[in-house]
Formats: C-alpha cells, structure tokens, sequence
C-alpha cells in the first residue's frame, strides 16, 4: 500500500515537473494593439464561468435532493417494513426525476460551451 502510494505521487510530480516542456509552444507574433479584440475573450470567459457555476449549483442541488430522499425512503421502511417495495419503487421514481435536473444542467452548459447564442450578439 505504502509503495503504491509512493509511486503515484511521484508520477504525480515528474508529470507536473515535465508538463511545462511538453506543452510549450512558440510565442506567437505581437499583432499590433490597435486591431487586438477581446470581446470573443470576455464572452467566452464569461461563458466558461456561468457553466461553471451551473453545473456546480445543479450538481450540489440534485446530490442534497437525492440525499433528502433516500434519508426519508430508508426512515420510513425502517417503520414500516412492509411497505418496503412500494417505498422502494416511488423512491427509484423520484431519484430520477431528480437526476433529470442534472442532466437538464448539463444539457443547459453544453449549450453553453458549444453552441454560445451570446456570441451572435457579440459580432462573432
């Protein structure tokens, strides 16, 4: 175990220590300041920001739902055992409805990253 862990992290460092080098490119030629434009920059910084937070916020919602809902479902067959299978199934239910709203966040931030109606306004 305590080798395994060893090795991993010194994997871990070799490959911080050498990303630098393989991932460096040639600078690029200056462009003149007056024809620089970082609206396209701004919008899909922006954008990369409010995904960000989409997700996350989608994420911590959903899991705390599905946290409420199986504390409820496992407190109530503890109750009543013999109602556990129709406990069971409304649960199964509601979990996915709940792991919709997840899956609506995600569908919501692709649109985002990928096909941006902001950058329509922006003149890109």
């Amino acid at each position: 175990m305590r080798e395994t862990f060893v090795n991993v992290i010194v994997c871990m460092l070799v490959t911080m220590v050498l990303a630098p080098w393989a991932m460096a490119a040639a600078p690029a030629p200056a462009a003149p300041a007056a024809t620089i434009d970082y609206t396209k920059a701004i919008v899909l910084g922006c954008s990369l920001l409010a995904v960000g937070i989409a997700m996350g916020f989608g994420t911590i919602g959903t899991g705390v739902g599905m946290g409420h809902g199986l504390s409820g479902a496992t407190s109530a067959v503890g109750r009543n055992p013999e109602a556990q299978g129709k406990i069971l199934l409304t649960m199964m239910v509601g979990l996915a409805m709940i792991e919709s709203l997840a899956i609506y966040a995600l569908v919501i931030a692709l649109v985002v990253l990928y096909a941006n109606p902001l950058l329509k306004f922006a003149g890109m």
